[in-house]
C-alpha cells in the first residue's frame, strides 16, 4: 500500500489573475515539483543489482547479459533523473530551496554522488560488454570524477547544515544521516577499477592512495555517526514505520568498505611498491572478515525491525529502496572475501544475499511503478 500525503492548496492573493478575470499562467513542469534527491536511490539500487550480479564468484549462464541490461536501465534512469532534477531547480526553485532547508531531505543529496559513481562502476564492471572497454572506462572516469566531487561537498556541507542550522533531539536521529558520509566510500570502492587504465607510476599510485584516503574519510565519519543511530534505537524506541527500512542503510558503509578492501588488494601490486602492496593484500582478511560479521549482525537486527513494522501496517514508500543498494554492497563484499580467501562459505553468502537483493529490487521497483501510475509518489499540482 502506498500512502499519499496531500499537498494543501494556498489561497489566491487579491492580485491573483483568478480574481482579476485574467487567465493564471500555467506552471511549467508540474510533474517534477515534488521530485526530491531521494529518487537517486532507485538509480543506486538498479546499478547495484547489475554490479553485484557481475561480481558473484559462481558463473550463472546468461546472468551477465541480464546484468548488462540492468546496468543500461540504471544509465537511462540516471540521465532521466538528472534532466528531471534540472527542471525541478529551474522551474521550482522555491521547492528546491525548501528541500535544502529540510533536515529530513538534505542528507539525500549524498544519493546523487552515489548514483553517479555506481553507474560509472557498473559501466566498467559489466556495461563494457555492450559499450566496449574504451567507452566504458571513459564513462566510468567521468562519472567517478563528478560523483566523487559531489560526494566530498555533501560530506562537508550536509553535516555542517545539520549541526549549525537545524536543531535535532536524539529521537530525531535516523540512518539517513549516513548517506552523505557513505558517498566517499562508494568512490573508494569503485576507483581502483580505473587504476590499471592509468600510466604506471605516479598516476596509478596517486589514484589508489586517494581512494584509500576516501576510505578513511568515510570510515571514521561513519564511525562517529553510527553510535548515534544505535543509541537512538536503544533509548528512543523503534523508528517510525515509514523510516524503518532505512536501518538497511547502515549496511552500505559496512559492505562497501569490505568491497573497497578487496579492490585495494587487487589494484595494489601494479600501483604501489612491494611492501605497501603486500600490506594491502592483507586488508580483505584482517579488516573485511570482522566487518562482514558485524554487517550480518546488523542485517539480522534490521530484518527484525522491518518485520515488526510490517506487522504494524508499514506500507510502501520510497524508503524501500534502502533494501537494495546496501545489500548489494554486502554481495560485492562477500564476493571479494571469497576471491581473496578461497573460502566457499563466502561464495554461498554472496549467492544468498544476491537472491535477497533480486527480491528486494523487484519489490521496490514494482511499488515505485505502481505508485507513479496511481499518482501517489509525485503529487501533481491542480
Amino acid at each position: 500500500m502506498v500512502t499519499a500525503v496531500p499537498v494543501p492548496a494556498s489561497p489566491a492573493p487579491a492580485s491573483s489573475p483568478l480574481l482579476s478575470g485574467r487567465t493564471a499562467p500555467r506552471r511549467r513542469a508540474p510533474a517534477v515539483r515534488h521530485l526530491g534527491p531521494n529518487w537517486y536511490a532507485a538509480v543506486m539500487g538498479t546499478a547495484g543489482l547489475a554490479t553485484a550480479g557481475a561480481a558473484l564468484p559462481a558463473r550463472v549462464p546468461g546472468l551477465r547479459t541480464v546484468c548488462a541490461g540492468v546496468w543500461a536501465l540504471s544509465l537511462v534512469l540516471l540521465v532521466s533523473l538528472l534532466v528531471a532534477r534540472a527542471l525541478h531547480w529551474t522551474h521550482h526553485r522555491d521547492r528546491a530551496r525548501a528541500h535544502l532547508a529540510d533536515p529530513a531531505v538534505v542528507p539525500f543529496y549524498g544519493c546523487l554522488s552515489m548514483a553517479l559513481v555506481a553507474v560509472g562502476g557498473g559501466a566498467a564492471a559489466v556495461g563494457r560488454d555492450w559499450t566496449g572497454v574504451r567507452a566504458a572506462v571513459a564513462l566510468d572516469a567521468v562519472l567517478f570524477t563528478a560523483g566523487t566531487l559531489v560526494g566530498l561537498v555533501a560530506a562537508v556541507v550536509v553535516p555542517y547544515l545539520v549541526g549549525v542550522r537545524y536543531r535535532t533531539d536524539p529521537a530525531g536521529v535516523t540512518p539517513v544521516w549516513l548517506l552523505p558520509l557513505v558517498a566517499p566510500m562508494v568512490s573508494a570502492a569503485v576507483g581502483p577499477s580505473l587504476v590499471p587504465h592509468l600510466p604506471p607510476g605516479q598516476a596509478r599510485g596517486t589514484l589508489l592512495l586517494g581512494c584509500l584516503a576516501l576510505f578513511g574519510l568515510s570510515l571514521l565519519a561513519v564511525g562517529l555517526t553510527l553510535p548515534l543511530v544505535f543509541g537512538r534505537l536503544m533509548t528512543a524506541g523503534p523508528l517510525p514505520l515509514a523510516l524503518t527500512p532505512t536501518l538497511f542503510l547502515v549496511l552500505g558503509p559496512l559492505g562497501q568498505s569490505v568491497t573497497a578492501a578487496g579492490n585495494f588488494a587487487d589494484a595494489a601490486p601494479g600501483a604501489l611498491p612491494a611492501p605497501y602492496g603486500g600490506a594491502l593484500r592483507l586488508l580483505p582478511v584482517l579488516y573485511g572478515v570482522p566487518v562482514m560479521g558485524f554487517a550480518l549482525l546488523w542485517l539480522a537486527l534490521a530484518c527484525v525491525h522491518v518485520a515488526r513494522a510490517r506487522r504494524r501496517g508499514m506500507g510502501f514508500a520510497m524508503t524501500w529502496w534502502a533494501f537494495t543498494f546496501p545489500v548489494g554492497t554486502c554481495v560485492t563484499g562477500a564476493a571479494a572475501l571469497a576471491r581473496h580467501t578461497g573460502i566457499t562459505a563466502f561464495t554461498g553468502l554472496a549467492d544468498i544475499l544476491y537472491a535477497a537483493l533480486v527480491v528486494a529490487w523487484a519489490t521496490a521497483a514494482t511499488g515505485t511503478v505502481r505508485g507513479l501510475v496511481r499518482g501517489e509518489l509525485l503529487p501533481r499540482e491542480h
